[in-house]
């Protein structure tokens, strides 16, 4: 009983440790990834950690127990709209194509700015700054690991994403492309045979495209953190190594809006932990509740801007939703012409309270990771437009789960919206299925909590060595057993050479008996 009573006392006082964590998200002008960092932000501060936040996008949220460093000036050479060209899709009716080296070159630019910022450098260079921990938002690159040794702590990996082989295989190793597509695949499994061979060679390429910027990435990494290191009288590691020394891989994601693959005990899907219902705006309020025929929500995120959307598209949109008998709430940032009475046009809006309302009856969204788990999370049925990246996946599988459907961007998207719309408003199923997965998302218990509480155990743990996955440990050829097929085949192709040269032996003998 002493023994019970000394562990529990133990276990209390562990908890009610304040830790020191340094936070870094710096991906300008994509907003999920900053409403992500605020939200792992906003769970620490309340554990009662003292937490500093290297951002991009810098919050509104203020605590004595919080610091922010704003490297937001990387804007100026790094802009989030170049990857998202709306006139081409909405226009021209052509996909946005992502090309492997230049988004690792992109993404490799804004870690490198990054960790070359005046006040990082400081706080590199400072011996007083200590931290317990390193949570890294991963932006396909693993650049800033680098701050792991410099500052001599754990640190974790935070993926905005489901998971995918690139995440995966730098906690345990990359999963089979014949079952689990690529991060903006739009192949849904069981894959036919050329999407499987289509995944494999995707995936050999972004492994080759790695292997490509490897010399210049560890050069970059070299510059930014070799001072700091050689100033705390440290080595400094090569990337190569550090990048597979996380402790964790926090994961947006969720079985029941994703796939129910094998993942590592490193892996830990926590999403929905940025959600924060938050009380209606009067205005917006009142439109809602006065919807007595529900109200259809349409919001393309924040990258897609309504100034680069064709006049004839935004008319027609308007034209179609002022047919209909239902309210619309639009996002948009600027407000057009001839808007019907039923259909409202808002530069912001609160997108989880508005979901949260019991007279949201349907979801119009280009599909992103947070839309699609809000979705769920509020039991409102989906009806996706993607445009680009893991848009197409979330959305597709959303569809094959039965609680959306689809629709292709460009200048028919009114047309074929107001088809969608009637066939989903009248069929009941895709809510019920709704509802259905949201018991099965909701069956688990607060995922901010288990945020908080995996951070905790890493620091307490000093880096959770008890997870490490022993993939890591296995070269590739080993996994795949390569060695062990070179001996049989090597034994076999000797055994089958002795038989040959011992009956070349046999026949020429018994041709010198025939001629003697």
């Amino acid at each position: 009983m002493r023994l019970s009573t000394s562990i529990i006392l133990l276990s209390v006082l562990g908890w009610g440790c304040s830790y020191r964590i340094l936070l870094v998200f710096p991906l300008p002008g994509v907003r999920s990834h900053s409403i992500l960092g605020e939200g792992i932000v906003r769970h620490l501060l309340a554990a009662g950690h003292n937490v500093t936040y290297i951002t991009a996008v810098p919050s509104k949220l203020s605590a004595p127990e919080l610091r922010q460093i704003d490297v937001s000036s990387i804007k100026k050479v790094f802009h989030a709209e170049d990857f998202c060209d709306i006139d081409k899709v909405l226009g021209q009716g052509k996909e946005i194509e992502f090309h492997h080296l230049d988004i690792l070159r992109r993404h490799l630019m804004v870690a490198n700015y990054t960790a070359t910022h005046k006040r990082v450098q400081e706080l590199m260079m400072d011996p007083q700054e200590q931290f317990d921990l390193v949570i890294l938002d991963w932006i396909s690159t693993e650049f800033l690991a680098g701050l792991s040794p410099v500052l001599k702590c754990p640190f974790t990996w935070l993926s905005s994403m489901e998971p995918h082989g690139r995440v995966l295989s730098l906690v345990d190793e990359w999963p089979s492309p014949a079952y689990v597509p690529r991060s903006h695949s739009r192949a849904t499994p069981p894959l036919t045979f050329a999407q499987r061979a289509t995944e494999l060679w995707n995936m050999l390429a972004i492994m080759y495209t790695k292997w490509q910027l490897m010399s210049e990435e560890q050069a970059l990494y070299e510059r930014a953190f070799g001072r700091a290191a050689a100033a705390r009288g440290r080595r400094l590691p090569p990337l190569e190594a550090v990048k597979y020394n996380a402790s964790l891989m926090l994961g947006n994601s969720h079985a029941a809006t994703g796939l129910a693959i094998k993942l590592p005990q490193s892996y830990v899907p926590v999403a929905g932990f940025h959600i924060q219902e938050e009380p209606l705006p009067h205005n917006l309020l009142k439109i809602m509740d006065d919807a007595h025929d529900g109200v259809i929500y349409f919001s393309m995120g924040s990258l897609l801007k309504s100034r680069r959307m064709p006049d004839t598209l935004k008319q027609g949109l308007l034209a179609m939703f002022g047919s209909l008998r239902q309210t619309v709430i639009w996002k948009l940032e600027e407000t057009p012409e001839n808007v019907p009475k039923n259909v409202h046009i808002f530069s912001f809006v609160p997108q989880q309270s508005v979901l949260a309302h019991p007279n949201c009856i349907l979801f119009i969204t280009h599909g992103g990771q947070l839309s699609t788990t809000e979705a769920l999370h509020f039991a409102v049925p989906i009806l996706g437009v993607p445009v680009f990246g893991d848009q197409f996946r979330n959305i597709f599988r959303a569809v094959q789960k039965g609680f959306a459907r689809h629709a292709r961007a460009g200048l028919e998207l009114p047309r074929d919206l107001k088809t969608e719309i009637q066939e989903m408003i009248g069929n009941p199923k895709y809510r019920e299925v709704a509802r259905e997965l949201s018991l099965m998302y909701h069956d688990r218990r607060a995922t901010g909590a288990e945020l908080v509480q995996w951070v905790e155990r890493v620091v307490r743990t000093r880096g959770a060595p008890h997870l490490r996955s022993p993939a890591l440990l296995v070269p590739w050829y080993q996994k795949m057993y390569l060695d062990l097929m070179s001996l049989v085949v090597g034994v076999v192709l000797v055994i089958y050479f002795a038989v040959i040269r011992v009956l070349c032996m046999v026949k020429k003998i018994d041709l010198i008996k025939k001629n003697r």
